[in-house]
């Protein structure tokens, strides 16, 4: 099968999680075999990439809240371009994708679940409602992947999504090319860590992501270290709270948030330890990237980090929304360089073959091949 025209749809043009699986299946899908086009809402560094890479991108406006006009939208592109795959990602725009190709009678609709969110909503009328609409939508999808194999076991469980549609497909993460990375003493010299010991947290500033357990870590940190240096690499919604927390526990001067960084590697290379205090997680894929830098890994004990994770082997697993756990472990590995050093290159030599790009690629080129032959 030749000439198998792919959409990739995702809502927000940053660089989170599902918008690096996008790039990668945009950049990675066999040109012999697929046409990739990618649509989001427009500008922002996921644009940006797709530039430079010279995939072509198509804007699409999507609100947060249901509108059949994005729908109408979504169908005429869909249609214009004759897609015969559209891959959905995340919630926004696995809905209105999905209406869309329903209403187009697109031949086979893949959705990718990027962490299944809605089940933290504090609001249980809207987890209920989000759960129910999630039932419909599988009804008409061909298939929903996972990206780790405890979110598929929930959505399963929940009637999600139900065999033989489910499926996981582990995220892959590109080989790091170290000679294209900055010399990590200009970059510790630039965030004020000469001489100090650098603690890296790379993160949307998001609820999920637990970043204020890290930042209430840091005085208890600084106890025992007082010249630690603790940053945060990352854009978000919190970003204003958590500035506010930050000078509220008065540690300016051993902690930072970077806000969006387009050198986030960099500084992850940078990094004497890594931290990730996420509340929930699908699979993330800042933590092989670390692994792959060789980097000492702490991270809270959660679904998804858990499949990526040895505690005690590759890395420190501590509960999640524990400051003084994270602290403790914090404190344990810099202390105690050798321990350290023994998780990195455990994590190293473990993690990154066990998700790599050669793999997802081949697998979602199979699924994408098998549900179009479902259809024909």
């Amino acid at each position: 099968m030749t000439g198998v025209r792919v959409l990739e749809m995702i809502d927000k043009p940053f660089l989170g999680g599902g918008q690096v699986t996008v790039l990668t299946l945009a950049r990675g899908l066999d040109r012999e075999i697929f046409e990739v086009i990618v649509a989001s809402e427009e500008g922002g560094p996921l644009v940006d990439e797709l530039e430079k890479m010279g995939i072509r991108h198509v804007p699409v406006k999507l609100g947060k809240y249901l509108g059949l006009s994005v729908a109408r939208t979504i169908a005429e592109l869909l249609r214009d371009n004759a897609v015969d795959i559209p891959h959905t990602h995340g919630g926004i725009a696995g809905l209105y994708g999905r209406l869309a190709a329903r209403k187009t009678g697109t031949p086979a609709v893949v959705h990718t679940v990027h962490g299944i969110h809605y089940l933290h909503y504090r609001n249980p009328a809207a987890k209920r409602a989000f759960i129910a609409l999630e039932r419909r939508l599988s009804r008409f999808t061909d298939a929903v992947v996972f990206v780790s194999a405890a979110d598929m076991e929930k959505a399963v469980r929940l009637r999600l999504a139900l065999p033989p549609k489910a499926r996981i497909i582990r995220n892959g993460v590109t080989p790091i090319a170290r000679e294209r990375l900055r010399d990590p003493a200009a970059v510790r010299a630039e965030l004020g860590a000469v001489g100090k010991p650098l603690v890296v947290a790379v993160s949307r500033l998001h609820r999920q992501k637990g970043v204020e357990f890290l930042l209430r870590a840091v005085p208890l940190v600084r106890a025992e270290i007082p010249d630690v240096r603790v940053v945060v690499a990352g854009g978000g919604p919190l970003a204003k709270r958590l500035g506010t927390e930050l000078k509220a526990l008065r540690i300016v001067d051993n902690a930072a948030l970077l806000g969006e960084r387009k050198d986030a590697l960099d500084i992850l290379a940078a990094a004497d330890l890594f931290v990730l205090p996420s509340l929930w997680e699908g699979l993330p894929y800042v933590l092989v990237e670390a692994a792959a830098l060789g980097k000492p890994i702490v991270a809270t004990d959660i679904d998804g980090v858990r499949e990526v994770i040895r505690s005690g082997a590759t890395g420190v697993l501590v509960p999640p929304r524990d400051p003084g756990a994270l602290a403790a472990s914090i404190l344990l590995l810099l202390k105690d360089k050798a321990f350290a050093d023994s998780l990195g290159a455990a994590a190293r030599a473990e993690i990154p073959p066990k998700f790599s790009i050669e793999r997802m690629m081949g697998e979602t080129e199979s699924l994408y091949l098998e549900v179009l032959s479902r259809k024909t």
